[in-house]
């Protein structure tokens, strides 16, 4: 077994976790660190007191109402500072289950790397249980991303973004770049830091012998004309997604190609979930709200959207 490290602590949010994947999780991340920290958006399910009982090194923390991940995520990152001998943090969300040497994979990646230029952060290959590749590493370009995908030959992919999940981030970086938006709550939460990292000077590289098994924790439907259908997402949900683009948009550190290419993605979001995926009134009525949001620069959800 390989040695858990000491200095890195790592911090996962849960809301509503599903137990079982929750322990496996628990239990894989216990093997590679010696610290966790586990912060809860108010789960009420009293059986997630005792997953985290069995693991000695982990501190929980738990809210008292739902803050929303990128608040979560900078009360964990604060507490593993406080922590004696981390120098950096491995973000993680409920559903990841890391292999058994991913971040023994990261860290090695990160020093060679570091050794060149300035890291931001690395970032596992990771698998959803419905797809039957791995996800590509990105690269924005227009009018299409460049897709890349691990084939064996390379240790690191240089990308424009990671998602939060297997993130391993020295706090150094932190520091320079800032914590999560707390004012996103939820939706590209992960995409804002990687474009304040890029504008700062700070590189994103995606690690192929690091994996974890990732799940988007969204269901799939059915739509006419889309074979693979479409994720479907709850109405607070959408609202978000659509506000949270619209707040990047106006930001001096997003990329112009990010935003020429995302503004049709946006468009068609909003027909499909307006027109296919019900409930499709208050789908509409969420999103409608979620873009005046965005377009006056207003970060809180508005009153009545469940």
């Amino acid at each position: 077994m390989a040695t858990r490290a000491h200095d890195v602590c790592a911090v996962l949010v849960t809301y509503h976790p599903d137990l079982d994947v929750l322990a496996e999780q628990l239990t894989a991340l216990a093997a590679q660190v010696t610290r966790i920290v586990l912060v809860d958006n108010a789960s009420p399910d009293p059986r997630l007191r005792d997953v985290c009982a069995r693991h000695p090194g982990l501190s929980r923390l738990a809210l008292s109402e739902n803050r929303g991940l990128a608040h979560a995520l900078n009360i964990g990152i604060a507490h593993a500072r406080r922590l004696d001998g981390v120098s950096h943090v491995l973000l993680m969300d409920q559903d990841s289950v890391p292999e058994s040497d991913m971040l023994q994979n990261l860290r090695s990646a990160l020093a060679k790397l570091a050794a060149n230029e300035k890291i931001a952060a690395v970032g596992p290959c990771f698998r959803d249980a419905r797809e039957s590749a791995d996800a590509p590493f990105v690269r924005i370009r227009f009018p299409f991303n460049r897709k890349l995908r691990c084939d064996g030959r390379c240790e690191g992919i240089r990308c424009d973004f990671l998602i939060t999940s297997g993130c391993l981030i020295p706090l150094a970086v932190l520091d320079a770049v800032g914590g999560m938006d707390d004012a996103l709550f939820i939706d590209n939460v992960d995409l804002d830091w990687c474009f304040r990292a890029s504008a700062a000077g700070y590189a994103l590289f995606g690690v192929c012998g690091a994996r974890m098994r990732h799940s988007l924790g969204t269901s799939r439907r059915r739509v006419p004309g889309l074979p693979r259908g479409i994720v479907v997402h709850a109405p607070r949900r959408l609202y978000y997604m659509m506000r949270n683009r619209v707040l990047l948009y106006r930001r001096a550190y997003t990329p112009r190609r990010w935003i020429a290419q995302d503004v049709p993605r946006l468009v068609v979001k909003l027909l499909l979930f307006a027109l296919l995926v019900a409930p499709r009134r208050k789908n509409l009525r969420c999103m409608l709200a979620g873009l005046r949001a965005g377009i006056a620069g207003r970060a809180a959800p508005p009153p009545g959207i469940d």
